[in-house]
């Protein structure tokens, strides 16, 4: 699978408020509520896209509240790696939680970008059907 955008990933002052507002507003639907990587996380559908809502207050004021947008790749090594040969900000180390890894950096204009990869086999089948593995 070549890389592709997957989610975009916001901070929640009152994650009950923005979970009913993606879904009453624009017809989102709660595909995960749990934790994931130590904090409460609530993963949407709305449309064909995803949102990814963190159960923590946005880090200052205005446009803050997005944390970071996710890329999925099926080859985070090599991802890194190029990452890493280009120069400029170095990624983060890569995070390995069994059927999820990750490794953060930055994009252009300072942007944070998730770059992960998931083993659909090790996911509990609603992180699989979700993520598509």
């Amino acid at each position: 699978m070549p890389e592709h955008v997957h989610h975009v990933h916001l901070f929640a002052r009152d994650i009950a408020a923005a979970v009913a507002w993606y879904r009453d507003v624009l017809g989102g639907v709660v595909r995960y509520d749990g934790e994931f990587a130590g904090v409460r996380n609530v993963f949407m559908t709305v449309g064909s896209g995803r949102l990814h809502l963190y159960d923590q207050p946005p880090r200052g004021e205005g446009r803050n509240a997005v944390h970071h947008i996710g890329i999925r790749t099926d080859d985070l090594a090599g991802v890194v790696a190029r990452l890493r040969r280009r120069g400029g900000p170095p990624p983060g180390p890569v995070r390995d939680f069994g059927a999820w890894r990750y490794s953060m950096c930055e994009g252009p204009d300072g942007v944070l970008l998730e770059l992960f990869e998931v083993d659909g086999a090790k996911l509990p089948p609603a992180l699989a059907a979700y993520f598509g593995a």
